[in-house]
């Protein structure tokens, strides 16, 4: 029996009408410092941006519903990181053959065939692993509050086994060997971190903490000078 990896991306569950961030470097500038410019930047148009983003009320639910459609072999491992591109490293190393993705983006490149000669990063993880041939189908449930249609990667979909099912109709049992569970700070506020732990927690499994560092939020406590380099970054 292949091997399966379940990787969800936690931007699955959060939705704004409002925002849409495009593509961003993943570093520690636009982890934490990148959110409170964006947030000095709405005060200053008399606009709180916490109140722009919301957290779908599925992520309660989430895991339960997965163990109706998912089993987990014994001793699986699950993995916890900031970055979803880890998700290749997991895969591969793990060899397992088909991806499942729970994501508001399908990461399969950006650019068409193009974007998949670039090295591994958060954008095309899961178009490189299929174009190396590390894995043999690709699996998509797209987030309820995407506006990515499975249509904007055409020439992906013809030549690679990848496939895009609503979960509530998805009636597979599928053995799952291992898991990335992904925080994307960069496209998911801070103030939704605490939230994050406790979906982690819900699974209910053990689990490895890869770089994923804590993200202090404390708009009370921003100084003036503090305002000037967020505003810089």
């Amino acid at each position: 029996m292949e091997k399966c990896l379940l990787s969800i991306d936690w931007d699955y569950f959060i939705y704004s009408s409002k925002y849409y961030w495009g593509y961003y470097s993943e570093n520690k500038k636009n982890l934490i410092d990148l959110w409170y410019k964006r947030y000095i930047q709405g005060k200053a148009r008399g606009e709180d941006i916490q109140k722009a983003f919301h957290l779908s009320y599925e992520f309660y639910t989430f895991w339960s519903k997965i163990k109706k459609k998912f089993k987990f072999v014994k001793d699986i491992r699950v993995y916890v990181s900031d970055s979803h591109t880890m998700s290749y490293e997991i895969a591969h190393q793990n060899n397992c053959k088909t991806v499942y993705l729970f994501d508001f983006h399908a990461d399969l490149g950006y650019g068409g065939f193009l974007s998949l000669d670039a090295e591994v990063n958060c954008s095309n993880w899961l178009g490189k692993l299929l174009k190396e041939r590390l894995i043999n189908k690709a699996v998509i449930f797209y987030s309820p509050h995407t506006i990515e249609k499975p249509e904007y990667f055409q020439s992906l979909n013809r030549i690679y086994n990848i496939r895009y099912y609503d979960f509530d109709n998805f009636n597979q049992c599928v053995v799952v060997a291992a898991i990335h569970i992904c925080r994307s700070g960069t496209w998911t506020p801070p103030w939704f971190d605490d939230k994050f732990i406790q979906f982690i927690d819900g699974l209910g499994l053990s689990y490895e903490i890869v770089e994923c560092p804590e993200r202090k939020w404390d708009t009370a406590g921003i100084s003036l000078s503090d305002q000037i380099n967020y505003l810089l970054a």
